[in-house]
């Protein structure tokens, strides 16, 4: 189970899988960070399937297609605004990883690539966060995973890449 899990610095965007993983905003019509380099990247067809699915509540995903990338299709998941930790923030965390988990699973995907959602403008405690992502995972490909074979965590900063170095114990 653990090698199906790896770890990449880089651009999200340009990598050659199954599904990336967008940290969304609940409109899915673009915004800052990895959502807006994802929009841009992708280009209008992404943006096209966004505005019909119409939104997406915090803690859940949904799924359309990669547009100009490299990967097959985007999972888009809305992570939760971090507001001090005591409105749910962490199983609303949680919910982004498992229910992006569970869409890759229903497309019979193999390998899906995460950001590290809701650590930028969201405010959400990146060690914290990235705890929450490495064990989600874990228990998902341990309990639930049919057709997953990878599963990649892309950081884009260094802070994030040390935090994951240390939790993958990589």
């Amino acid at each position: 189970m653990v090698d199906k899990i790896k770890l990449q610095r880089g651009d999200i965007t340009q990598l050659e899988v199954d599904a990336i993983v967008n940290a969304a905003n609940r409109s899915l019509l673009g915004g800052g960070g990895v959502d807006g380099a994802i929009h841009r990247a992708g280009g209008a067809e992404i943006l096209a399937e966004c505005k019909v699915i119409g939104g997406c509540n915090t803690g859940e995903s949904v799924i359309t297609t990669a547009g100009r990338m490299a990967a097959k299709h985007v999972i888009h998941t809305v992570g939760p605004i971090w507001r001090g930790g005591h409105r749910g923030e962490a199983n609303l965390l949680k919910s982004c990883y498992w229910t992006s988990l569970m869409l890759a699973e229903e497309h019979r995907l193999e390998s899906i690539a995460f950001p590290n959602i809701s650590t930028g403008v969201y405010g959400y405690p990146k060690e914290d966060a990235a705890t929450i992502a490495v064990e989600t995972v874990r228990q998902f490909l341990e309990e639930e995973a049919d057709t997953l074979k990878e599963v990649i965590f892309v950081c884009f900063d260094e802070e994030n890449w040390q935090l994951y170095s240390r939790i993958l114990k990589i």
